[in-house]
């Protein structure tokens, strides 16, 4: 049925936006990731961070890093689920996860 397909490509469409945008929220949270990091690596730094101190610097890079890991499983999984439908050779699949990596990185 056409309705069948026409949601089926409508869905991959979508997922292949989430995955795009996935990739650059990760992207930010890389940046931010960054930005959190002490600016200096002074071997005076170094010593304190060894000693048991974890500075708000510190956790926030943390937080950052495990924000960076869920999104990377997420996109992991996303990608592999527009790969399968593509594997399906159909062309209307192909053509929606292309439109939709295409608006998906566009917005």
């Amino acid at each position: 049925p056409p309705a069948g397909m026409a949601l089926s490509v409508l869905v991959i469409l979508l997922l292949s936006m989430l995955y795009e945008a996935v990739k650059m929220g990760k992207a930010v949270l890389l940046r931010r990731a960054l930005l959190a990091l002490p600016r200096s690596l002074s071997r005076e730094s170094l010593v304190e961070s060894e000693e048991g101190d974890t500075g708000p610097t510190q956790g926030r890079w943390f937080r950052y890093h495990v924000g960076q890991t869920l999104f990377h499983v997420v996109q992991v999984v996303l990608g592999y689920m527009v790969m399968l439908a593509v594997m399906s050779y159909n062309a209307w699949i192909f053509l929606g996860a292309i439109a939709g990596s295409t608006l998906g990185y566009f917005v």
